[in-house]
């Protein structure tokens, strides 16, 4: 019997290669079929007659989840999504500069509850918009920004405009997003608004490149050569282009669900509730500091007020929290926040950060029992490693809290001893005020006197819009907001420009209320041009200027501490006659008719009522009243 014959080793090797080999070419052909889209066009095909375009999926989107408002500065690279959104009935109002329209986002994403969107075109267009995207992330407000590209095909190879757009606003939005192809357009707008809305609130970026918002055949006309090709290399070319094309506009109109998606939005456990009575039942002081994020959706305002009342708690409020009891309420604390913040035995803070507001915490007594509340856990627990310790720390919706706080101490009572203590010391700084009011300046008008004025003329469905350094910080003393979110200012990132912005989108959202703004003169220069847009669009606004011919905020500390005022001074305009060449109404008041100031603003009211925006060039003189304030 003779032995097996040996086994060949290579014999074997060979096959196993070839069969490898094989599988990985297969496996790269099906990748690459797939990312050309060639199954996707098998099942899915395209209308070449169709006139559609991509603006179309957009505005039906929009729609779908109650967007009014579109604010653009208008670009070629986006006509069609506003033209689409304008058929729909989504009300489309275009801005001098393209930061306003996102400024007029912001606005009406904060009064509304809802996402605020804007629309502009690609490079600079899009850079124009940085620092309100970076404001409204700051301010957690959702805002959709829609941006214009250059063609999907284009990008990266010196096209007009063409920059690396995602790579500058990944750090500014929760979510960024290029759609690739018109089919993608109502999936990445759906989760976008999602997103913006979801956890902690903030701006959202949707890149929509040229080439998804135009019709195929115009499409078509850029993309593929008008003569038949001749050469392998070149037929090559055009075979590709064509399958790009396809794969832009295949299943591009299937119906598809427009409206919004799911909200994820974090709640305290029942756990952490009960542990948060139990704190607050003991507290003898107990003192609420109240954030914007308390006025965020799902809890009505009214809602919110009413648990906030039925708490009994004193409280300072803050940004969109102002306003929030109205005009006049026993529990609203306004004056002296550090000293009662180091009385008080439990702290609960309602939204509120521990940032340079609050002097990073060093306000909070170390023997105080700190509740914090947030939906961002990062903003929840900032600077409790340096200043401050919480005793319970809650990631989750504010307001839910505060009602289910309310709930849980139904019928307890603090002794009123410690609201009289801190509105006597309110009192006592109001008197002050008086004082201060008193006081003739050197020149020109007391702005004191003239807020105080202002107060007194403000009717009970008035916005207040503020955008200042030095006038707006007195103001803030002075003004007080008539009810829930009927005040805006920039947030924490202390923006200057935002006025003409803010003021757009406020008296659209609320065409019944009286809109003021309150303006130092040199955020003014920002805003002014929009005067124009006032105009065009018939939005009736009345703008006071608080005019002292500089930058006194600097120039309070810059002078005594470095001896010069450079940079630091303007000029006594005349913003009356330049909102009058805009188109506007324009009135003075200075000293020789300071005692005509009322008089003078209820003129700017009718002028308002009768449909024109108003421009109030106050000019005023030097106080001491914000000597000791913060510039940096």
């Amino acid at each position: 019997m003779g032995s097996p014959a040996p086994s060949d080793p290579q014999g074997s090797f060979v096959p196993a290669l070839l069969l490898l080999a094989s599988g990985t070419l297969v496996a790269a052909l099906l990748g690459a079929a797939h990312r050309l889209g060639l199954f996707y066009q098998l099942r899915h095909k395209v209308d070449k007659a169709s006139v559609r375009h991509g603006g179309e999926n957009v505005a039906a989107v929009l729609r779908a989840h109650g967007v009014r408002f579109l604010f653009t500065l208008v670009g070629g690279h986006i006509s069609p999504l506003l033209v689409a959104c304008e058929k729909l009935g989504i009300r489309v109002v275009d801005t001098r500069h393209e930061v306003t329209a996102v400024f007029a986002a912001d606005a009406v994403a904060r009064l509304t509850g809802t996402v605020g969107v804007a629309a502009v075109t690609a490079g600079p267009g899009l850079t124009n918009t940085v620092t309100a995207m970076k404001n409204a992330q700051m301010a957690q407000s959702p805002v959709l920004l829609l941006g214009g590209a250059a063609g999907t095909l284009l990008q990266n190879r010196g096209a007009l405009q063409a920059i690396d757009q995602m790579s500058l606003f990944q750090p500014l939005c929760k979510f960024c997003a290029s759609v690739r192809r018109v089919r993608d357009i109502v999936p990445t707008l759906r989760a976008a608004m999602a997103a913006a809305q979801s956890g902690t609130p903030g701006p959202v970026f949707v890149e929509l490149p040229i080439d998804v918002l135009y019709p195929y055949f115009m499409v078509q006309k850029e993309m593929l050569p008008a003569k038949p090709p001749k050469g392998l290399l070149a037929r090559g070319v055009t075979w590709y282009l064509e399958n790009h094309l396809a794969n832009l506009f295949a299943g591009a109109w299937e119906p598809q669900p427009e409206g919004p998606l799911p909200l994820n939005i974090p709640q305290a456990t029942p756990q952490q509730v009960q542990h948060c009575v139990e704190i607050v039942s003991r507290a003898k002081r107990p003192l609420m500091v109240v954030g914007s994020q308390a006025l965020l959706p799902p809890t009505p305002a009214d809602k919110l007020r009413a648990a906030v009342e039925s708490l009994g708690i004193p409280c300072f409020l803050g940004g969109m929290a102002r306003g929030l009891l109205g005009r006049n309420n026993p529990l609203h604390i306004r004056q002296n926040r550090s000293a009662a913040l180091k009385k008080a035995d439990v702290v609960v803070l309602a939204g509120t950060v521990c940032d340079f507001r609050l002097s990073y915490g060093r306000v909070l007594s170390r023997s105080s029992k700190i509740i914090v509340v947030n939906r961002n856990r990062e903003d929840m627990l900032l600077n409790s490693d340096l200043f401050w310790k919480p005793q319970e720390a809650v990631q989750g919706d504010v307001a839910s809290f505060i009602l289910k706080l309310g709930e849980g101490l139904r019928g307890h009572t603090w002794a009123p001893d410690w609201v009289e203590e801190l509105r006597d010391a309110d009192r006592q700084k109001e008197q002050t005020f008086q004082e201060k009011a008193a006081k003739p300046t050197a020149q020109h008008l007391n702005p004191v006197r003239v807020l105080q004025l202002v107060e007194e003329t403000l009717p009970e469905n008035t916005v207040l819009v503020v955008d200042g350094g030095d006038f707006v910080g007195t103001a803030a003393h002075l003004v007080r907001p008539r009810g829930p979110l009927c005040w805006l200012d920039p947030g924490a990132f202390g923006t200057l420009g935002v006025g003409g912005g803010f003021a757009l989108g406020a008296k659209l959202c609320r065409p019944d209320a009286e809109v003021w703004c309150l303006f130092g003169d040199g955020a003014f220069g920002y805003s002014l041009i929009e005067f124009d847009t006032f105009v065009r669009h018939k939005i009736p606004v009345i703008a006071l200027v608080g005019n002292d011919a500089g930058w006194t905020q600097i120039s309070r500390e810059q002078m005594p501490s470095l001896g010069s005022s450079v940079a630091c001074n303007l000029a006594y305009t005349d913003y009356h006659k330049a909102a009058k060449g805009l188109g506007a109404q324009g009135l003075l008041l200075s000293r020789e008719n300071e005692d005509q100031v009322v008089q003078v603003l209820h003129e700017a009211q009718q002028q308002c009522r009768d449909g024109y925006p108003v421009v109030v060039n106050i000019l005023i003189g030097k106080t001491d009243f914000r000597d000791g304030s913060i510039a940096v």
